[in-house]
């Protein structure tokens, strides 16, 4: 009696609860590559990825379909530098999404025509320690005043997960 041979188009029951949560695609992930040099750590945050480089939030990366006007890059900086941020980084603007008129957040918007020439340029000033990109995160205690440390949320280190890209 000839064995059965199983459809390769229908997956054996149980075969999507073995594969486990997809991984969610990291937005300009050459951004990260850029900086892998510095070992940048990765943090989900309001559904973007946040990129720190030692105890500064450096970076945001966002791509959000449902509100795409403001993905991009977005650059944690100061008011006073914008400025002089803008004269190396011409396409960077102030954050919609924000409602404020202008943050210390900024964006290079993903839909610009240089985007990637952008990016890599904001990657290559933080690669040099530009002091004006970058933020300390200020620490926030939770209920009421707590001597103890708040938790930090675990982070990723890029290039340590299996099979990213």
């Amino acid at each position: 009696m000839p064995k059965g041979r199983r459809d390769s188009a229908y997956p054996a029951f149980g075969d999507e609860l073995l594969r486990g949560k997809k991984r969610s695609e990291v937005p300009h992930e050459f951004v990260l590559d850029a900086l892998s040099p510095l070992s940048p750590l990765t943090r989900p945050m309001f559904g973007c990825l946040a990129v720190y480089v030692e105890e500064k939030i450096m970076l945001i990366l966002r791509d959000n379909p449902r509100s795409p006007g403001d993905n991009g890059v977005w650059i944690a900086t100061t008011k006073e530098h914008h400025e002089s941020l803008r004269g190396e980084l011409p396409l960077m603007r102030s954050i919609r999404v924000l409602s404020k008129a202008t943050t210390g957040w900024q964006v290079l918007p993903a839909d610009a025509p240089d985007f990637e020439d952008a990016a890599r340029r904001a990657c290559e000033l933080i690669l040099a320690g530009d002091e004006r990109i970058g933020k300390i995160p200020k620490r926030r205690i939770t209920g009421e005043s707590r001597p103890k440390e708040p938790s930090r949320p675990a982070a990723t280190r890029h290039g340590t997960r299996s099979g990213a890209r």
